[in-house]
């Protein structure tokens, strides 16, 4: 999901050092140590890193410096995301004098304060992603008849600022002040929640409103479902937007939900709310509000805004040869691998329809593939409203949560919960499962923990050296499936998934659905013997980036085992056999 912009000044003289470690002279450093640059938001930043330096050592250090969070940090570098905290900076090929890209997220929320003369006070959150309009409506609603919106205007060093201009921007100066002019003096100050940037708003006017003005008495309704999904929206003649789904098949029919999903999008596009940059992630991700402006009911990833693309926000460099920021994926590939996970973790009657149901087994949100075209999207060479500006990748529903599981510990996570999204990684052999892309929400009037993953761009790879799993170490992850789920894993058929997906438009790489059956074969094979998934997930991950995880060690020795031009098939009996003989060792 996209990073937050740092402004960071530019820095010669100053590096980032380790505690007790000194800055060196030229011709007087230790052979043992190189010198490379950080770069953030344009601004590079000098650090010295040691042979013996891991990339944990070295976001340590960052953070020591800088005061940013560990757990917020990506480092990439050579087209590839340094993933892994144990292994050391020099595994990667790091050098003297290479680059590596820092990636942040900073806080999304700010705490607004609004004091009035008559001593009334009213606090709320803001999101950095909002903008001014959401602000106004936010003071009205809590101030309860004290201002009307239409009043109001914010000023920022003496420039009025628009209703569409976001805080995100607004907060970049950290003594920008606004002056808010409404019916009643009132004084507005914001903090950020976490160590951030700071926001002082001052509101002031002169004369005082008896009656606040109502609302909007009502939204327009949705559409009809029998309008046709392929002409969702017509382009009013005050707007230039257009979005609708991509069908391959006059067979597929896409469920009610998924056209109410893109008709909530399209109603608030022609209410004329913008598509809003997420903050987080290191790719183009866009919150899509519904008509009301209040809420978000979609998040759209375009394909040409990936990390390492050519329309990239976050100014990640190209990629040279096609590869993806993890191992075995390919740049603009990443909204069909988030499609390929909706469509098989969702339930389905037959190997070509899908339910009713609008939740599958491991609870991955809803997912399409639409064509968008809006000027709010990142377009590096202008916009115009034409065919070469349409953007064309995944629209997948907006779930409400409580945060990530980055932001809480997993004691108190279900078992069950962890174990269905451990079962979705393994069978996808996801190269980006992260305590970040797994939400937390709450169901029932129990109030029981949900989880939600999301952000499926990096599974189904084309080889098994990323594979990373952050549930690894989650004590859940030591219990053993349970028999509904030891069932729900029986039921799994690699050849119908392939077939499923080549329905849907996507013909699986050979090597793609290579590593689809191998990692199901895994799955139906460790859930019979009764391991747990720790268990299993270890096979597939690598303990350190140059050790081969023992997954590729099988499927190299089923490699050396047939002969050249051996079939497909004889070559996965010969990884089951040595698969066999692995899983056997564990169990006795």
């Amino acid at each position: 999901m996209s990073t937050a912009r740092v402004a960071l000044s530019l820095v010669h003289k100053e590096s980032v050092l380790s505690p007790g470690y000194f800055h060196c002279q030229p011709g007087h450093c230790s052979s043992e140590s190189i010198l490379i640059y950080l770069t953030v938001a344009g601004s590079v930043i000098p650090m010295r890193v040691l042979d013996s330096d891991s990339i944990a050592s070295v976001k340590l250090r960052i953070q020591f410096c800088k005061g940013f969070v560990v757990k917020n940090q990506k480092l990439v570098f050579g087209g590839r995301e340094l993933a892994r905290n144990n292994s050391l900076v020099r595994d990667y090929g790091v050098t003297d004098g290479n680059v590596l890209h820092l990636v942040l997220r900073l806080s999304d929320l700010r705490v607004i304060t609004v004091r009035t003369t008559c001593g009334k006070e009213f606090e709320f959150h803001i999101e950095r992603s909002r903008n001014v309009g959401y602000v106004k409506q936010q003071i009205v609603k809590k101030g309860k008849g004290f201002v009307d919106l239409k009043d109001q205007e914010l000023i920022c060093n003496g420039k009025k600022l628009d209703d569409k201009s976001l805080i995100d921007d607004i907060c970049r100066n950290n003594d920008a002040v606004i002056h808010l002019l409404i019916q009643k003096s009132a004084k507005v100050r914001s903090k950020p929640v976490e160590k951030d940037f700071e926001l002082s708003i001052v509101a002031s006017n002169s004369s005082e409103r008896r009656n606040e003005e109502k609302a909007d008495k009502g939204e327009k309704r949705w559409r009809k479902k029998s309008e046709d999904l392929r002409v969702v929206a017509r382009k009013p003649p005050d707007r230039d937007f257009r979005l609708e789904p991509v069908i391959v098949s006059s067979k597929i029919e896409l469920p009610s939900f998924i056209g109410d999903l893109i008709r909530a999008t399209v109603d608030g596009l022609e209410r004329g709310n913008q598509p809003i940059r997420s903050s987080e992630g290191s790719g183009g991700a866009y919150f899509m509000q519904d008509s009301s402006g209040h809420k978000y009911v979609s998040v759209f990833k375009p394909i040409d805004e990936e990390p390492l693309a050519v329309n990239n926000p976050q100014r990640l460099p190209l990629s040279s040869d096609g590869e993806g920021l993890k191992r075995g994926t390919r740049v603009g590939e990443g909204a069909l691998r988030e499609v390929a996970a909706y469509i098989l973790d969702h339930p389905r009657t037959g190997p070509r329809s899908f339910s009713s149901e609008e939740n599958g087994f491991a609870g991955v949100p809803p997912t399409v593939m639409i064509r968008c075209l809006h000027r709010g999207f990142n377009h590096p060479e202008g916009y115009e409203p034409a065919y070469r500006n349409i953007k064309i990748g995944s629209l997948q529903m907006f779930m409400k949560n409580y945060g990530s599981c980055e932001d809480m510990g997993p004691q108190s996570f279900p078992v069950e919960e962890v174990h269905k999204i451990s079962v979705l990684d393994i069978r996808l052999a996801n190269a980006d499962r992260h305590a970040g892309n797994i939400l937390v929400s709450k169901e029932g009037e129990d109030g029981r923990t949900l989880l939600i993953p999301i952000d499926h761009g990096y599974c189904l790879p084309e080889n098994f050296e990323d594979c990373t799993f952050d549930w690894l170490y989650w004590p859940q992850a030591h219990e053993p499936y349970t028999p509904g789920t030891i069932d729900y894993i029986r039921s799994l058929d690699a050849e119908q998934d392939i077939a499923l997906l080549k329905f849907h438009g996507w013909n699986l790489p050979l090597e793609c659905a290579r590593i689809l059956r191998i990692s199901t074969m895994l799955l139906k094979k460790g859930a019979e013997r009764g391991l747990t998934p720790f268990t299993i997930g270890s096979i597939m991950c690598r303990e350190t980036l140059k050790k081969e995880s023992v997954i590729e060690e099988i499927v190299h020795e089923a490699q050396d085992a047939v002969l050249s031009g051996t079939s497909e098939t004889a070559f996965l009996e010969s990884v089951s056999q040595i698969m066999d003989e692995r899983l056997d060792k564990l169990t006795i």
